[in-house]
Formats: C-alpha cells, sequence, structure tokens
C-alpha cells in the first residue's frame, strides 16, 4: 500500500510539472532564447563569457518568460473561456486554480531575481524594469492594437539583458538586434492573431487584424518582417562577424518570406505551421550559425 501511495503521489506531481509547462507553453522558449544567446556570442567579441554566465542567463530568461506567461494566462483567463480556440487551457479548464498559478509566477520571479542579482548589481537593478515591461504586455491587447508591438519588445529584452550581463554596457549592435527581435515578433504575432480576428472583434479586444482586417493585417506583417531583415543587417554591419552570420541572415529573409506564402486571407490552415515551425527554425538556425560564424 505504502508503494502504490509514493506511486500515486508521484504521478501527481509529475502531472503538475507538465500542467505547469504547459501552461507556460515551455517549448516556445525556442523562439526567443536563441536570440539571447545570439546576443552572448555577439558579446564574446568584447568581452569574456563563462559557462556559468551563459547558465545563469538561461536560468533568468526561462524564470522571466515563465512569469509573463503564467501572468498573461491569469489575465486572460475571462476571454481564454469564451473564446472555443482557448477554452482548453490550463485555468479555463480547470486544470489548475489561480491560487496555482499566481504561487508559479511569484516562484518564476524568484528565479529571475536570484539570476539576475548573480549576474551583477546592474542586471539586478535593471530586473524590475524588464519585469514591468513583459507583465504590463498582458493588458495591451485591452486598449490598443500596439500590443503586437509591445509583445515584441518584452521578448527583446532577453538579448539586451543577455548582452548586459556580459558586457556591462549597451551597443547600437545589440539595440539592433533587440528592434529586430521586436519587428520579428510583432510581424509573427498578428500572423498568429489572424485565427480570433472574428473573435476579437466581437469581445472589443484590440488587435491588428481585428483593426485592419486580415488583408491589410497581413501587408503590415510583412512590412514588419522586411524591417526585421534590415535591422538584422545593421546588426552585422555593427560587429566583426564573418561570411556565416550573412548566411544566417539570408536564410532568415528566404524562411520568412516563405512563411508569408503559407498564409493568405483567404487561407489560414496554416497558420500554426507557420507560426510555431517556421519561426522555431529562424531562431535555431541563426544562433547556429553565429555561433559556428565565431568558433570558426
Amino acid at each position: 500500500m505504502k508503494a502504490e501511495r509514493t506511486e500515486a503521489s508521484g504521478e501527481g506531481l509529475n502531472g503538475l510539472a507538465a500542467d505547469f509547462s504547459g501552461l507556460v507553453m515551455l517549448p516556445h522558449t525556442l523562439f526567443a532564447l536563441p536570440f539571447a544567446l545570439t546576443a552572448v556570442v555577439l558579446a564574446s567579441y568584447s568581452a569574456d563569457v563563462t559557462w556559468l554566465k551563459v547558465l545563469l542567463i538561461v536560468t533568468a530568461f526561462t524564470g522571466a518568460r515563465s512569469a509573463a506567461m503564467a501572468f498573461n494566462r491569469l489575465i486572460d483567463q475571462r476571454v481564454d473561456s469564451a473564446n472555443p480556440r482557448t477554452r482548453g487551457r490550463h485555468l479555463p479548464a480547470g486544470r489548475l486554480s489561480r491560487w496555482q498559478v499566481w504561487l508559479f509566477v511569484a516562484a518564476a520571479v524568484g528565479v529571475f531575481e536570484v539570476s539576475a542579482a548573480l549576474l551583477g548589481k546592474l542586471c539586478l537593478a535593471l530586473s524590475p524594469i524588464a519585469l514591468a515591461v513583459i507583465f504590463a504586455y498582458s493588458w495591451t491587447k485591452y486598449f490598443t492594437a500596439a500590443s503586437h508591438l509591445v509583445l515584441g519588445l518584452a521578448l527583446s529584452i532577453a538579448p539586451v539583458g543577455a548582452f548586459i550581463a556580459v558586457t556591462g554596457t549597451l551597443t547600437f549592435g545589440v539595440l539592433m538586434l533587440a528592434l529586430a527581435v521586436v519587428l520579428w515578433v510583432a510581424g509573427f504575432d498578428i500572423i498568429y492573431s489572424l485565427q480570433d480576428e472574428a473573435f476579437d472583434r466581437e469581445q472589443g479586444l484590440f488587435s491588428v487584424p481585428a483593426r485592419l482586417g486580415a488583408a491589410r493585417a497581413l501587408w503590415l506583417s510583412r512590412a514588419l518582417h522586411l524591417l526585421s531583415f534590415a535591422a538584422l543587417g545593421a546588426v552585422g554591419s555593427y560587429f566583426p562577424v564573418g561570411i556565416l552570420y550573412w548566411v544566417g541572415v539570408t536564410l532568415i529573409g528566404a524562411m520568412l518570406a516563405f512563411e508569408h506564402s503559407l498564409v493568405s486571407p483567404d487561407d489560414l490552415s496554416r497558420v500554426n505551421a507557420a507560426f510555431f515551425t517556421v519561426n522555431g527554425a529562424v531562431s535555431i538556425i541563426f544562433l547556429g550559425l553565429n555561433l559556428a560564424d565565431r568558433l570558426l
């Protein structure tokens, strides 16, 4: 009987861990974390990088992102319950309670703050600003269609913070990398929000598709991605990168063009492929080629 109780308890803990992982969509760290690590690679041109510092950067990023995602689920519980696409999420479905998610947010903030403190006084001093931005995003969809850009700003904190953690400074090059992330994220978030165009309009939520319609929203997304591509060019012009960096930028341009070929105002059946597959590959390939470029 004791063994059975232990096994049941283990299954409960494993199930709870799986629920929290699903709550914050942990695999989606592939979108922004590689850009934070790319900033570390670029920072290594002017400062030493240690494995401990890389580990602390990854831990800080994971804590901040987990806190932001869980907080966003708390703020969006009402609209998630009303939206057929999202009512199966953990809070609307009752798989997690609000107090459990609040405790998770507090724990994730703690992980972020401890990691920031270990990265240095400057990182710790700037950490409240980072938290303010990533938490503020959760309310923006209720009053501005610029919410897509705010999401991009929230994710762009990762490469900026990573660069500061390594060098203790900010440069034009890393600000251009942050701008590229802002525009890239805003562009693909507009594509993803096409799925909720009618729902957002009905509920009075602010998104570009709800305000402009699918066709004009897609044109704006294309323009944002074109500007993101240009910003990556500015990054390469600032740092002493080699040929593989430019191969990475070229591949990103091609992949973003492919992403837009998957979606049209009349066919949203491949939105998930455009959002998850292409954008996950963009960040991983870019990091891989930057790292190879630096090592070679």
